[in-house]
């Protein structure tokens, strides 16, 4: 059984989640809002949203069925909110490692996952901002939405709902580590593809190869394969 709640306005999801732990009988609980005032980014990057534009939702699950690694699980819930967006905008969708969504180009998802501890019992916090309806991004050249990237307009409301029963869905059957491996790689944004990183300060062309079970990506550059770990490497695109 899930259950997902909503508040007109909060500061963060992830953050306000736990109040609503302290009545729900589910594995599954999710809270959701169109009006997200202080959201929070992978490493403290803060995630800017336009009010009644776009979707911040939040899933807790209880740890205590979850048997993967928190590396494969990270991976797993990408793969599963990407497979939900390409359902629903009937376009291509990719993950850019290690987390994020990008459609036609653009960036309309960040994913932050978090493990916490509340009233004795441990849950992975899975946060996504998901841009639904903004058609402009002037300072985030990078940034996109279902409506920008596909010329479609979507109810919130209905994308929320559909979102939250999908995901909690998919989490109840959590297939095999080189499943979820396999797909994660089958959908990398920009794989076996010359690209341009910034690697210490500096920029390279390289190749992404494949992610690992380690949560590491491994990129071919122009004399050695080398894997980096999340925040040693940015990709330009």
């Amino acid at each position: 059984m899930s259950q997902l709640f909503y508040l007109k306005e909060c500061s963060s999801t992830n953050d306000e989640i736990a109040k609503f732990l302290l009545y729900g009988d589910s594995n599954f609980i999710g809270l959701h809002t169109f009006n997200q005032t202080k959201g929070r980014g992978q490493y403290g990057n803060v995630w800017t949203q336009t009010a009644g534009k776009n979707l911040a939702y939040t899933l807790a699950v209880n740890t205590q069925n979850i048997l993967c690694s928190d590396f494969m699980f990270n991976y797993y819930t990408a793969m599963i909110i990407r497979d939900f967006l390409a359902k629903l905008s009937d376009s291509e969708v990719k993950i850019k490692w290690p987390n994020d969504i990008i459609l036609k180009g653009k960036k309309i998802v960040g994913i932050l996952i978090e493990k916490k501890k509340i009233n004795q019992n441990n849950y992975f916090i899975i946060g996504a901002g998901i841009n639904i309806l903004q058609d402009k991004f002037d300072e985030i050249s990078n940034a996109g939405s279902l409506l920008t990237q596909t010329g479609m307009q979507f109810d919130l409301e209905e994308v929320s709902l559909n979102l939250h029963e999908y995901l909690s869905e998919k989490l109840k059957n959590i297939p095999s580590d080189q499943e979820i491996l396999d797909g994660f790689n089958a959908n990398l944004f920009r794989k076996d593809l010359i690209s341009v990183f910034e690697i210490e300060k500096e920029r390279q062309n390289g190749i992404i190869r494949n992610a690992d079970e380690k949560g590491e990506l491994w990129i071919e550059l122009e004399d050695e394969i080398r894997s980096f770990y999340h925040k040693e490497i940015k990709l330009l695109y």
